[in-house]
């Protein structure tokens, strides 16, 4: 059985137990059964060999029984700082986001945004991260951090990294081109754009403005473009 499977707290010792969604994934959906192989991780970079040993309707038991350290991740800090869309666009933006290899999304408050980053929401996005993470091979859990209002963040992003908005106007993205710095931060505004305040907040905390083309594109587009450009550029050029 080659399946990956989410096990949380992370890891410590020889034993390890599968709990919730988890267990429906092995019993029902794989038919999984006492002494099975299968491998798990628990976020903190590395996978595990395991062996089921028990079944229970709440918890399987599992033999841990080789660690393995499998980095799949950038060689540097890929943050997504994103006015959420609503419904089920989210849950497609936090899986491809996943996929490429975002480090981290950062939840908008904005004063045009239309969803709202309520904690039950972003509960379920952290669901959607760890399946996407199954699914991809990642060992390491993107984070989805507390929400934050746009001004806010402008200012308190970190100036050592290249810190890019998408923004009608802006200098072509491929101007840009690839770069070595230690962290990029791509922002994405509501799809009616973000107020002149805080276009203004964030020109005057030296944020660059990138233009994505003159087409006009959905959040989670936009968002994934920008993932897209930073994540596979990068990588060509390394």
């Amino acid at each position: 059985m080659s399946e990956r499977f989410f096990v949380a707290p992370p890891v410590a010792g020889e034993r390890a137990v599968l709990t919730g969604d988890e267990v429906r994934h092995l019993t029902a959906a794989m038919r999984g059964k006492v002494g099975d192989e299968i491998v798990v991780f628990d976020g903190s970079g590395g996978e595990f060999a395991a062996r089921v040993t028990a079944i229970g309707k709440q918890a399987v038991d599992l033999a841990i029984l080789e660690r393995r350290e499998v980095s799949r991740e950038l060689s540097f800090v890929l943050t997504l700082a994103v006015a959420l869309p609503k419904g089920d666009r989210q849950k497609w933006l936090v899986e491809k986001a996943t996929e490429l290899g975002v480090t981290r999304l950062a939840p908008l408050v904005t004063e045009r945004g239309v969803a709202q980053p309520t904690e039950a929401a972003l509960d379920r996005l952290r669901r959607s991260v760890i399946e996407a993470s199954k699914q991809c091979g990642r060992n390491r859990l993107l984070e989805i951090a507390p929400p934050l209002a746009a001004v806010d963040y402008f200012a308190a992003a970190p100036k050592t990294a290249a810190r890019l908005i998408a923004e009608p106007g802006g200098q072509p993205l491929a101007a840009f081109g690839a770069n070595s710095d230690p962290e990029v931060i791509a922002v994405i505004g509501p799809e009616g754009g973000f107020a002149p305040a805080e276009v203004a907040a964030a020109k005057n905390t030296g944020w660059q403005a990138v233009s994505l083309g003159s087409r006009i594109l959905r959040v989670e587009t936009a968002a994934i473009a920008l993932a897209a450009w930073a994540a596979i550029g990068r990588a060509t050029s390394e």
